[in-house]
């Protein structure tokens, strides 16, 4: 089963990994024909070429990941400060890229309708949610790494498989000499 999954994910990668060239040929291509059209609408069209790019950056990204941590490393375990860093530049290439899709819609939408600018808005406040939930993620995880190092993780699974839980530290009282 773990073959099937890995070539599957190679699969989906690869195909990714595609698209995401398809698109900044697009892009290319579309601003080769944006010089070559008289009278073409050229900031509107290099704006559309920005969006291409980051959404090939972010797809791109997401199949190296894909690549990277399904295909290369499989099911092995790996230590939680390796996940966390891995999951960490992932998060953190797909939060730059909302927050340059609403900057390349924000000037869009300014042009024509300022009306619209709350769809814009919206992904900042999103891209802003997702930085606050990765600063989340880095404060818990770094905290969970720090009791495991420390030797504090009770290894023991009870009677119903339950995942190992962390002992906390007391610190001792000195005794009275």
């Amino acid at each position: 089963m773990e073959l099937v999954s890995r070539v599957a994910f190679f699969l989906v990668s690869v195909i990714l990994m595609l698209l995401a060239a398809g698109l900044m040929a697009y892009a290319i291509y579309s601003v080769v024909m944006t010089f070559q059209t008289p009278h073409a609408a050229t900031d509107t069209a290099m704006l559309d070429v920005i969006g291409y790019l980051i959404i090939a950056t972010a797809v791109f990204d997401v199949a190296k990941y894909l690549l990277e941590e399904e295909v290369s490393r499989g099911q092995e375990r790996r230590r939680a400060s390796e996940v966390r860093k891995s999951l960490t530049k992932f998060i953190s290439t797909m939060i730059i890229a909302v927050f340059l899709e609403a900057l390349v819609v924000i000037f869009k939408v300014a042009r024509d309708d300022v009306n619209l600018l709350l769809y814009p808005t919206a992904l900042i406040v999103a891209g802003t949610g997702m930085m606050l939930g990765l600063g989340l993620f880095q404060r818990l995880s770094a905290s969970v790494e720090r009791d495991i190092e420390r030797g504090a993780v009770d290894d023991t699974d009870d009677e119903e498989g339950e995942a190992p839980r962390v002992r906390r530290h007391r610190p001792s009282k000195p005794s009275p000499s």
